[in-house]
């Protein structure tokens, strides 16, 4: 757009010079001095005509200096602007120049001029990129103008006038463009565009496009009031808007966008239309401050299809979420209006919905019904669900009536549905979205009643445990991505019990997601427990805490461990052979015995008075301990019992190693498991 303001001005400055110069062209030189030259486009300051005419020559020397030329509507201002060109007649009572344009700190050009005696043509090129200009002196209000393969980065100061943050970083445009400049009336710019490999951005990134191509119509009028009308077909593209990133694929959209700005800055949009055939349609109006933040939007979207708006509208927002592969499907009608920036207002009518994550975290389907919000008035509305589940484990139909106003929803009365055998419940559930600087709160009470832990462990691949899974967590409440739960679950497992408190949980769908908690065994029924995992059998009551249990993306980083055993009336306390050998295998331990250790291969198990282990996991590095010291080792280095013996023959288990690496830990439990790891005995 620089090179077109020249390409109005300039020919002006011919007009003077050829106004100046004698038919005769018998002068040698003429050298005119002007203070100022107005149009209704631009303003030229202290401009210079320098034209020579060798006497009997055919042509001249024509060199137009201008000290600043300035288009305020236009944004541009440019200085010691110079143009030197061979002058002759046309044969037709006009004359033609054509020669090199400079202006400060610009590449050069080339400016081609026709002064006709009824038009004006000109003509600014760099290379293939090409702005011509034509005007009729019957009209001399309007000129045409034909863009050729010109550079958008033309168009910055132009495009700084209606969006002072924005950069244009590439792109082409092809087109006719009609510019009106009436001496009393707004410029108007009017015209259709080809615009190809556009690239745009702001200084932080917000808002930034790549690669657009598209066919435009513009409208716009430029003054005190700016008024912009801009309409077409977006054929291809990426864009991004804060969170929100738009990828079209190839896939054109329509456009229908009416803007306004007044002399105190912002913009007004009365009229927003997108139309994507068969996945979005959206029509609304929006009001922009003068930074660009949203202060007002009103919107109606409509979705036949959902399944292609993660690709094309949604993956910012979703992987923001840690939601990057979602698939989604049905229907969605919805209204939404936010003022300030923060929601006011919202409905969304869905019809078969289905959300599906991608890593297994959760399904709904055929989520139906409305959901409503308002920051105002009450409104109500109810959503059902056919069925679902959460990390594999499914769950049953259920209903959930809503209520909302003053920024909450509500759920009218306590709900449950079938999973697991059991039943799930909520109640008191309370959510706030996001508003005024503060994330999403959730808040809801959870009941768990009977549900069968032999299914829990089948769908989340544990060793094949028993029991039932009940508990009541009075409130659960999630913010600033994590949640916690007060109250306990307890869990009946081999004859005893597991319970678990102080539950947390941190980017629960999203990335690496992380688990705390602390649990109490009681009365934990050994052979029972020892025979799930494989290992040699232990007979007994277990009792222990695991404190600080911390899980990173479901894999233990932390712990304070400690278990041991507790006698109990009527139940022997009995340790297999393979038991033991497993026990030293694990923990890089020793057995002795009171008799000769080729003797204790005839013993099938071993009467024990005792057993007992701890660990406290960091680092991935295990500090064991166990029922207390032990005598040194034949290195001298100290131990610690973990099996104390009882009867005859009597055999202890000590421990050696105090800090064993977790992981290596792991591996030899897993080959314990499989029978794979064969003991050294002392």
């Amino acid at each position: 757009m620089l090179r077109l303001l020249m390409g109005l001005s300039l020919p002006l400055l011919g007009a003077v010079c050829l106004w100046a110069l004698p038919a005769d062209a018998e002068a040698r030189t003429l050298n005119a001095r002007i203070a100022r030259v107005a149009t209704g486009v631009a303003r030229l300051e202290r401009v210079q005509v320098r034209l020579a005419w060798p006497d009997g020559a055919a042509q001249g020397e024509l060199e137009l200096r201008a000290g600043r030329i300035d288009a305020p509507d236009l944004g541009y201002r440019f200085d010691d602007v110079v143009w030197r060109c061979p002058l002759r007649r046309d044969g037709r009572g006009g004359w033609q120049c054509e020669g090199e344009l400079r202006g400060q700190g610009g590449a050069p050009m080339r400016l081609a001029l026709e002064l006709g005696v009824a038009s004006t043509d000109a003509r600014l090129s760099r290379g293939a990129s090409a702005i011509s200009l034509q005007r009729a002196a019957a009209t001399p209000d309007a000129t045409r103008i034909d863009l050729t393969r010109v550079p958008l980065a033309w168009a910055q100061a132009l495009a700084a006038k209606a969006w002072s943050e924005g950069r244009i970083k590439s792109g082409s445009v092809d087109g006719r463009l009609d510019l009106i400049a009436p001496a009393r009336a707004p410029l108007r710019i009017a015209g259709e565009l080809d615009v190809d490999g556009a690239g745009f951005d702001t200084p932080d990134g917000l808002i930034a496009g790549e690669k657009l191509a598209a066919r435009l119509r513009v409208d716009s009028e430029l003054g005190a009031t700016t008024r912009l009308r801009l309409g077409g077909r977006l054929r291809d593209g990426e864009m991004l808007f804060g969170n929100a990133y738009i990828a079209l694929h190839g896939k054109p959209v329509e456009l229908d966008l009416q803007a306004e700005s007044g002399p105190g800055g912002g913009w007004r949009l009365p009229r927003i239309a997108w139309r994507d055939p068969g996945a979005l349609a959206v029509e609304g109006s929006a009001a922009l401050r003068g930074d660009a933040s949203l202060d007002a939007l009103d919107l109606q979207l409509a979705s036949p299809d959902l399944a292609p708006l993660r690709e094309r509208y949604l993956s910012g927002f979703l992987g923001l979420a840690g939601l990057s592969q979602l698939e989604l499907s049905g229907g969605l009608d919805a209204q939404l209006s936010l003022r300030g920036g923060d929601l006011s207002q919202a409905r969304a009518q869905l019809r078969e919905v289905r959300l599906r994550d991608g890593q297994g975290r959760f399904r709904f389907d055929g989520l139906d019904g409305s959901l409503a919000y308002s920051d105002a008035a009450p409104r109500e509305s109810e959503l059902s669900w056919r069925s679902g589940a959460l990390y594999g484990l499914e769950f049953g139909p259920t209903r959930l009536p809503f209520s909302s106003d003053h920024g909450e929803f509500r759920l009218q009365r306590a709900i449950s549905f079938p999973m697991l055998g059991g039943r799930v419940g909520a109640d008191n559930l309370r959510l706030r979205p996001p508003a005024g600087g503060k994330g999403l709160d959730l808040r809801f009470g959870l009941n768990l009643d009977k549900l069968d832990v032999a299914q829990l462990a089948k769908a989340l691949e544990w060793p094949a445990f028993t029991g039932e899974l009940s508990g009541r967590i009075p409130e659960a409440h999630y913010a600033d991505e994590r949640l916690e739960l007060d109250g306990g679950l307890a869990m009946q497992l081999f004859g005893g019990t597991v319970e678990v408190s102080s539950l947390a949980m941190e980017r629960p769908f999203g990335v690496a997601p992380t688990l705390s908690s602390d649990l109490a065994l009681r009365n934990i029924d050994l052979e029972s427990l020892t025979g799930v995992f494989g290992f040699g059998s232990i007979t007994g009551r277990l009792y222990g805490r695991i404190d600080q249990l911390r899980l990173v993306d479901w894999q233990p980083t932390a712990f304070d461990a400690e278990l041991h055993t507790e006698k109990t009336r009527g139940v022997r306390q009995r340790i297999s052979q393979r038991a033991v050998q497993d026990l030293s295998s694990v923990g890089d331990s020793s057995f002795v015995g009171s008799l000769q250790d080729k003797l204790l291969g005839f013993f099938d198990d071993f009467g024990y008075a005792r057993l007992g282990i701890s660990c406290k996991l960091a680092d991935e590095v295990c500090q064991m301990g166990g029922l207390g010291a032990a005598k040194a080792g034949p290195d001298g280095k100290p131990g610690f019992t973990i099996v104390r013996g009882a009867g005859v023959p009597h055999l202890d288990v000590v421990g050696y190693n105090h800090r064993v690496d977790w992981p290596t830990l792991l591996e030899r439990m897993e080959a314990v498991g499989k029978g794979e790891l064969k003991p050294v005995v002392q």
